[in-house]
């Protein structure tokens, strides 16, 4: 493919963060930034974001052409709807062509609607690819907020990586209590440095799922990180990824072995048992008829990958690890069931 060939994928950020989290800073940073001349910046409201003096040219109705050369956008309507308007104009040179698009959502946003409205839709997820869902977490008040508001527990929870902002004026007492709390809702997501993490070409990076299969960008997206342990050991009565009974997190390991109908029994009884409390699930499961080679396996909400059998496993592990994001007494029901599927003499 060219470097314009219109048919590539285009990675698709989301950028979230709970109100004051630093998501206005971050974003006039970048519309200065001549790095960001090839992106296209989504964002729901112009309101709150002092953006006249970067104004250069209104493109056509809510586009802007800002002064580094980046487009952005509002969405005062249907977010579908949007982005099909853009890719129009973009594959009709009707506006400057952009390599990425960052969508920045309000302080109150849920991201997984964003998700499924891409994900979802038939063309949409053809011409965009889901790079991540970026969360950005204060460090001053982070604790607090996750502790008193639902929207900022789901926007941590959802995260495929967290980046911790306003480290500058926060004591190390206050970052360290936000990370925990971060941490107990989303013990799989690394944490990552603002700056690196947040230039142009650090957007693209493909955390959503692994389109490309080397072995450590799996072992990352499996949550092998210093914040969470794949152990099967388990102590009843206590789990420290669980946050009360709204949202837990957690991973299963299991070493026994499934086949293909197996697997497709498993999914489908995720789907229908959870429906729409299980908000994340992806993991590598051992195939009976050849355990060397996994099977990837990857769900939003009722939005699934179809399985991708790997050519192997991406380290010395072979045992099956699935990673659960979910509301509600999920882990009872994934484990219970995958005890029974896998044993079902009870044995």
């Amino acid at each position: 493919m060219s470097a314009r060939d219109p048919l590539e994928p285009i990675p698709l950020t989301i950028l979230t963060g709970f109100l004051g989290a630093g998501k206005t800073t971050r974003l006039n940073a970048w519309l200065k930034d001549p790095a960001f001349a090839d992106t296209l910046v989504i964002i729901n409201e112009f309101g709150a974001v002092g953006l006249d003096h970067l104004l250069i040219e209104e493109v056509q109705g809510d586009m802007l052409l800002m002064a580094a050369g980046c487009l952005c956008c509002t969405i005062r309507g249907d977010l579908v709807a949007t982005l099909e308007d853009l890719l129009r104009r973009r594959d009709n040179d009707r506006i400057r062509f952009f390599r990425r698009v960052l969508i920045e959502t309000t302080g109150l946003a849920d991201p997984l609607p964003i998700l499924q409205a891409v994900l979802q839709h038939p063309y949409l997820s053809k011409r965009f690819r889901i790079a991540s869902v970026l969360t950005l977490v204060d460090a001053v008040h982070g604790a607090e907020t996750l502790r008193a508001h639902a929207e900022a527990r789901r926007q941590a929870a959802l995260a495929d990586a967290l980046i911790l902002s306003k480290t500058d004026i926060a004591t190390p007492e206050a970052q360290a209590a936000t990370i925990a709390a971060a941490r107990a809702l989303n013990p799989f997501a690394p944490w990552l440095e603002a700056q690196a993490a947040l230039q142009p070409e650090a957007l693209s990076t493909l955390r959503f799922r692994p389109e490309r299969l080397e072995d450590a960008d799996l072992v990352a997206w499996l949550g092998e990180n210093e914040g969470m342990s794949h152990g099967a050991d388990h102590v009843p009565g206590h789990d420290p990824n669980r946050h009360g009974a709204e949202i837990e997190a957690f991973a299963l390991v299991s070493p026994q072995t499934v086949s293909e109908g197996q697997l497709t029994v498993f999914r489908e009884a995720m789907r229908l048992m959870l429906g729409p409390k299980l908000l994340r699930l992806k993991g590598l499961v051992a195939m009976a008829d050849d355990p060397e080679r996994p099977m990837l396996i990857h769900a939003v909400q009722s939005v699934a990958d179809p399985p991708v059998r790997l050519p192997r496993w991406p380290s010395r592990d072979r045992r099956t690890r699935l990673v659960v994001i979910a509301q509600g007494e999920a882990r009872q029901t994934i484990e219970g069931f995958w005890k029974a599927l896998t044993n079902p003499s009870g044995r």
